[in-house]
Protein backbone atom coordinates (compact mmCIF):
# COMPACT_ATOMS: atom_id res chain seq x y z
CA UNK A 1 0.00 0.00 0.00
CA UNK A 2 0.93 3.94 -0.66
CA UNK A 3 0.44 5.29 2.95
CA UNK A 4 -2.22 6.21 4.19
CA UNK A 5 -5.44 7.75 2.66
CA UNK A 6 -6.11 11.67 3.41
CA UNK A 7 -8.72 11.86 6.08
CA UNK A 8 -12.01 13.72 4.83
CA UNK A 9 -11.86 17.07 6.37
CA UNK A 10 -15.37 18.90 7.51
CA UNK A 11 -17.09 21.10 5.31
CA UNK A 12 -18.24 23.99 6.72
CA UNK A 13 -22.25 24.92 5.37
CA UNK A 14 -22.51 27.81 3.32
CA UNK A 15 -23.88 31.26 5.22
CA UNK A 16 -26.83 31.93 2.93
CA UNK A 17 -28.62 28.46 1.85
CA UNK A 18 -26.56 26.73 5.18
CA UNK A 19 -25.80 23.67 2.66
CA UNK A 20 -22.39 21.92 2.88
CA UNK A 21 -23.05 21.36 -1.23
CA UNK A 22 -23.51 24.59 -2.07
CA UNK A 23 -20.12 25.02 -0.06
CA UNK A 24 -18.19 21.76 -2.17
CA UNK A 25 -20.01 23.78 -4.93
CA UNK A 26 -18.13 27.45 -4.26
CA UNK A 27 -14.84 25.57 -3.36
CA UNK A 28 -15.04 23.92 -6.86
CA UNK A 29 -15.77 27.20 -8.60
CA UNK A 30 -13.19 28.98 -6.72
CA UNK A 31 -10.01 30.14 -8.60
CA UNK A 32 -6.91 31.57 -7.24
CA UNK A 33 -8.27 31.75 -3.58
CA UNK A 34 -10.74 34.10 -4.74
CA UNK A 35 -13.78 32.79 -2.31
CA UNK A 36 -15.79 35.70 -2.23
CA UNK A 37 -15.68 36.00 -5.91
CA UNK A 38 -17.00 32.58 -6.09
CA UNK A 39 -19.53 32.89 -3.82
CA UNK A 40 -21.49 35.86 -5.15
CA UNK A 41 -20.93 33.63 -8.42
CA UNK A 42 -22.52 30.94 -6.84
CA UNK A 43 -25.50 32.92 -5.28
CA UNK A 44 -26.61 35.23 -8.40
CA UNK A 45 -26.80 31.66 -10.38
CA UNK A 46 -28.81 29.98 -7.80
CA UNK A 47 -31.07 33.22 -7.78
CA UNK A 48 -31.41 32.99 -11.39
CA UNK A 49 -32.30 29.37 -11.55
CA UNK A 50 -34.93 30.22 -8.51
CA UNK A 51 -36.57 32.58 -10.36
CA UNK A 52 -36.65 31.21 -14.05
CA UNK A 53 -37.50 27.06 -12.83
CA UNK A 54 -40.14 29.31 -9.80
CA UNK A 55 -38.92 26.33 -7.27
CA UNK A 56 -36.87 26.28 -4.14
CA UNK A 57 -32.27 26.86 -5.25
CA UNK A 58 -31.17 24.04 -3.15
CA UNK A 59 -33.91 21.63 -4.74
CA UNK A 60 -33.29 22.90 -7.96
CA UNK A 61 -29.33 22.70 -7.56
CA UNK A 62 -30.29 19.16 -5.77
CA UNK A 63 -31.96 17.91 -8.77
CA UNK A 64 -29.55 19.31 -10.72
CA UNK A 65 -26.38 17.54 -9.50
CA UNK A 66 -28.89 14.31 -9.44
CA UNK A 67 -29.21 14.58 -13.36
CA UNK A 68 -26.00 14.82 -14.05
CA UNK A 69 -24.15 12.37 -11.60
CA UNK A 70 -22.77 8.85 -13.87
CA UNK A 71 -23.91 5.50 -12.28
CA UNK A 72 -20.74 3.82 -13.83
CA UNK A 73 -17.17 5.30 -15.00
CA UNK A 74 -14.48 3.53 -17.18
CA UNK A 75 -10.98 3.27 -15.10
CA UNK A 76 -7.82 1.97 -16.63
CA UNK A 77 -6.84 -1.38 -16.03
CA UNK A 78 -3.47 -2.85 -17.03
CA UNK A 79 -3.70 -6.39 -17.63
CA UNK A 80 -0.72 -8.55 -19.26
CA UNK A 81 0.48 -5.90 -21.65
CA UNK A 82 -2.87 -4.51 -22.46
CA UNK A 83 -4.85 -1.74 -20.71
CA UNK A 84 -8.18 -2.04 -20.87
CA UNK A 85 -10.94 0.28 -20.04
CA UNK A 86 -13.12 -1.57 -16.96
CA UNK A 87 -16.53 -0.45 -16.15
CA UNK A 88 -16.71 0.27 -12.18
CA UNK A 89 -19.84 1.67 -10.45
CA UNK A 90 -19.10 5.07 -9.09
CA UNK A 91 -19.15 5.85 -5.39
CA UNK A 92 -21.50 8.57 -3.91
CA UNK A 93 -19.14 11.22 -2.95
CA UNK A 94 -17.20 10.41 -6.36
CA UNK A 95 -20.81 11.04 -7.95
CA UNK A 96 -21.58 14.35 -6.61
CA UNK A 97 -17.64 15.56 -7.27
CA UNK A 98 -18.05 14.60 -10.86
CA UNK A 99 -21.06 16.44 -11.30
CA UNK A 100 -19.82 19.71 -10.27
CA UNK A 101 -16.80 19.21 -11.80
CA UNK A 102 -18.85 18.96 -15.04
CA UNK A 103 -21.47 21.17 -14.33
CA UNK A 104 -18.57 24.31 -13.75
CA UNK A 105 -16.60 23.17 -17.21
CA UNK A 106 -19.88 23.61 -19.16
CA UNK A 107 -20.71 26.92 -17.47
CA UNK A 108 -16.62 27.99 -18.05
CA UNK A 109 -16.34 27.20 -22.07
CA UNK A 110 -19.74 28.90 -22.37
CA UNK A 111 -19.68 31.99 -23.67
CA UNK A 112 -20.79 34.84 -20.75
CA UNK A 113 -20.20 35.91 -17.08
CA UNK A 114 -20.02 33.09 -14.77
CA UNK A 115 -22.78 33.38 -12.29
CA UNK A 116 -24.86 33.60 -16.07
CA UNK A 117 -23.83 30.39 -17.54
CA UNK A 118 -23.47 28.36 -14.11
CA UNK A 119 -27.57 29.25 -13.86
CA UNK A 120 -28.27 28.44 -17.45
CA UNK A 121 -26.26 25.18 -16.75
CA UNK A 122 -27.84 24.48 -13.58
CA UNK A 123 -31.20 25.24 -15.20
CA UNK A 124 -30.38 22.58 -18.12
CA UNK A 125 -29.23 19.86 -15.97
CA UNK A 126 -32.46 20.22 -14.22
CA UNK A 127 -34.41 19.78 -17.06
CA UNK A 128 -32.02 16.77 -18.33
CA UNK A 129 -30.49 18.91 -21.07
CA UNK A 130 -27.19 20.74 -21.85
CA UNK A 131 -23.75 19.77 -21.76
CA UNK A 132 -22.96 18.17 -18.78
CA UNK A 133 -25.90 15.86 -19.14
CA UNK A 134 -24.41 15.16 -22.37
CA UNK A 135 -20.87 14.35 -20.51
CA UNK A 136 -22.53 11.84 -18.19
CA UNK A 137 -24.38 10.29 -21.47
CA UNK A 138 -20.62 9.94 -22.72
CA UNK A 139 -19.46 7.98 -20.14
CA UNK A 140 -22.19 5.80 -19.99
CA UNK A 141 -21.59 4.82 -23.71
CA UNK A 142 -18.07 4.58 -23.20
CA UNK A 143 -18.67 2.33 -19.73
CA UNK A 144 -21.50 0.09 -21.43
CA UNK A 145 -19.00 -0.41 -25.02
CA UNK A 146 -16.60 -1.61 -22.69
CA UNK A 147 -18.84 -4.30 -20.89
CA UNK A 148 -17.06 -6.93 -21.84
CA UNK A 149 -13.95 -6.36 -19.77
CA UNK A 150 -16.35 -5.84 -16.60
CA UNK A 151 -14.71 -9.30 -15.40
CA UNK A 152 -11.58 -7.51 -14.54
CA UNK A 153 -13.51 -5.01 -11.94
CA UNK A 154 -11.61 -5.83 -9.23
CA UNK A 155 -10.00 -2.26 -7.42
Amino acid sequence: MRGKAAKQRPITPDAKYNSTVVAKLINHLMLRGQKLTSTTAVYKAMDRAEKELKQPALDVLDQALKNIAPMVEVKSKRVGGATYQVPIEVKSNRKQTLAMRWMIEAARSAKGTIDKTLGDEIVSAYKGEGASIKKREDVHRMAESNKAFAHYARF
